[in-house]
This record gives structure tokens, sequence and C-alpha cells, in this order.
């Protein structure tokens, strides 16, 4: 699978990137990661010359993202695009039964309690179990985790890396992307995705189909994505890259 050009991304793309595993480096505690130095200002850039057609497309909450990336003027999807925030900041989020979604809070914060070492990542309107630390139950999770999801018909199962998360049926970053793609400032332009996990592969599939690209951060394989960068230190030096590009063709233009 090849490497990306930076002249991937021009003045007519469609940018949507994923965060933990593609921007940020994973952590064993979801909530330790961190930005690397001079990230925010090469995101902070590219989102200037796109015009702001640039988003987040994340597991995470939304509130989580902000916490992190501190730029709420951003468009984000979270929790696999049970939310959305479009580029002029209204937040769009998709209802569940709130009396299911609290029978599998209560199901999935069970199995963490037996579980030492497995962390439970509660979204509000999703819900994840994470072994990363104790990567010795990832076989009973992967077990125990589709008959979870078998009780609750509101609810699928969304696997991924050392993470088992339970999230409202019918919702995935592909839904997201193709959302965001019928607003301005995104409708018209080429997708643009970059992702790491088996829950981005929605996301390429859909980029594929309409004549975009989508590139995969790391080495997992299958994968439906036609370019390929190594590590999220990677994606950071290959932005970095498309910031100069895109910001000497502004400087050329004036």
């Amino acid at each position: 699978m090849p490497r990306p050009d930076p002249g991937l991304i021009d003045a007519d793309t469609a940018l949507f990137l994923d965060a933990d595993g593609t921007l940020l480096a994973f952590a064993d505690d979801p909530e330790g990661v961190a930005l690397a130095p001079g990230l925010l200002d090469t995101l902070d850039a590219i989102h200037t010359a796109l015009g702001g057609a640039m988003a987040l497309v994340s597991g995470r909450a939304i509130g989580g993202l902000d916490q992190i990336f501190g730029r709420p003027r951003w468009a984000a999807a979270g929790q696999h695009g049970m939310e959305r925030r479009d580029a002029t900041g209204r937040v769009i989020t998709v209802p569940v039964d709130p009396a299911e979604l609290a029978r599998l809070r209560e199901t999935v914060h069970g199995v963490g309690a037996e579980l030492p070492g497995v962390r439970v990542e509660d979204k509000s309107w999703s819900v994840a179990l994470h072994c990363r630390e104790r990567p010795d139950y990832e076989p009973e999770l992967a077990r125990r985790a589709p008959e979870i999801a078998a009780r609750f018909p509101g609810f699928e199962l969304q696997p991924g890396s050392y993470v088992f998360e339970f999230k409202p049926r019918g919702m995935d970053k592909g839904v997201a992307v193709a959302s965001f793609l019928d607003e301005a400032p995104f409708h018209g332009r080429r997708p643009v995705y970059l992702g790491d996990d088996l829950t981005d592969e929605h996301a390429f599939i859909y980029v594929n189909a309409r004549d975009g690209a989508s590139v995969r951060i790391g080495a997992r394989t299958p994968s439906q994505a036609t370019f390929t960068l190594s590590s999220p230190a990677d994606v950071h030096a290959w932005l970095d890259s498309v910031k100069a590009r895109l910001t000497q063709g502004a400087a050329s233009a004036t």
C-alpha cells in the first residue's frame, strides 16, 4: 500500500481525521493521551487553509475531543457519529432509548468490575470496555461482548484495538462523513480520511466510493484504505508537509 503524497490535500479537499491511533498515540488510560508538540499549530493552519473543511471523526465524545484539542470551533463527530457538530457549531445527536442505555451501562460496568485492569469508558450514548492494560483479557471480552450486545437490540458491538464498544445501532463513521459532505464547507469537495482502526473502515469505504482517498495508520490488515502511514508520529510529519504546501500555495496566490 503506497504512502500518500502531501499533494493529496489541496484547497478543494475535505479532510477527516480520526483521533486515537491517528493524531494521538495510544495510552493505557484513554484520558492520559497528550498532544504532540506543534500538532495543534499544524492543524490550525490546515483548518484555515481548507476554509474550515476539516473535521475530527472519533469514537470519543465531542466534549472529550474539546478537552484534548481545545478547538470547539472545529467540526467534529463524536461517538462514531452519534453526536455531530457542524461547521456553524450546531450539534446534532441521534436519540437512544434511555432505559435500554441505562441497563447496558449497568451490565458493562459490572463486567469491568469483574476484570481488574479492564477500563470502562462511558461516553453518554455509548459505552466501551478497554483492555489495553490487560491484553490477556481480550479473548474473554471477545467471547462475552457479543453475548452482551445480543441482549440490547438497540445497540451493536463495535470491536477495535483492545476495545469493545457498544454503540447505538446503524451509526458509524461513514455515515458521519456522509452527513458532513452534505453541508458547507465540505459539500462538493474531494474527501480524504485518515484512521487506524476497524471503526474507520466504514469511512474508508464511503470516501473511496466518492472518488476520495483513505489512509490507514499502522499495519492492520485487511483494510479498504488506498494509502498508509506508519504511526501517529508519521501522521504528524506528513501533516507538517501538507501544511507547508497549503500555506506556500496560499502565499503564492496573494
